[in-house]
């Protein structure tokens, strides 16, 4: 059973991880939204025009992203309802998993994609359809952050799945989305273009994989 699911992403669960703990902090996400945003710009040479935040949350990466580039369309989607109801109007917040987006109705490109503090949560089943439909989406470049079995850090840790750096990137790699910085993948449309020194970067070698 995928514990995920049995949680409550509730006002409680967002105060007590993200304002009581401080877990993605405004300058913290600023800092993360602004370095891929001008990476992803970088790589294809043009303004990022489509963004698709998958495992939003309250939204927390839309202030940043449109604060540097005023025009781009922002649509994020995560599982809690309170969320939703609460920020779906006046953040483009919409109900749905990561699991869910080859169902919800999706037909353009993205030039960047996130998804944050979502993988460690859901079972590889979930985030290989997941990363399909991501591989076949994306223009330009997925930050997929997610912490490993050897990361040392403060967070929530019911339904943690404890998989190696390795095990991720053969889980990205088997859908064509290959690291090109922290946390950063591209897939096919931008691998193509880069040169030697721009990626892909060499995969990790801790092969630690306890689930």
């Amino acid at each position: 059973m995928d514990r995920r699911r049995t949680k409550k992403y509730d006002k409680a669960y967002f105060d007590r991880w993200y304002r009581r703990h401080g877990i993605g902090a405004p300058a913290e996400v600023g800092r993360a939204a602004r370095f891929t945003l001008a990476t992803a710009e970088h790589l294809l040479m043009r303004p990022v025009r489509r963004v698709l935040d998958i495992g939003c949350g309250e939204g927390a990466w839309r202030a940043p992203l449109l604060a540097a580039r005023p025009g781009l369309r922002y649509v994020g989607f995560d599982p809690s309802t309170y969320a939703v109801e609460r920020y779906g109007r006046t953040r483009s917040i919409h109900l749905g998993g990561l699991g869910d987006l080859p169902t919800l109705g999706l037909r353009e490109r993205f030039d960047l994609i996130v998804c944050a503090d979502v993988l460690p949560y859901v079972d590889d089943v979930e985030i290989d359809t997941a990363l399909a439909w991501i591989s076949g989406r994306l223009d330009g470049l997925a930050y997929l952050h997610a912490m490993t079995a050897t990361d040392d850090f403060s967070g929530d840790r019911v339904g943690f799945h404890r998989r190696s750096a390795n095990r991720y990137v053969q889980l990205f790699a088997a859908h064509g989305l290959r690291r090109v910085g922290p946390h950063l993948y591209a897939g096919p449309a931008v691998l193509s273009t880069l040169t030697a020194l721009e990626g892909p970067l060499e995969d990790p070698v801790d092969d630690t994989d306890v689930q």
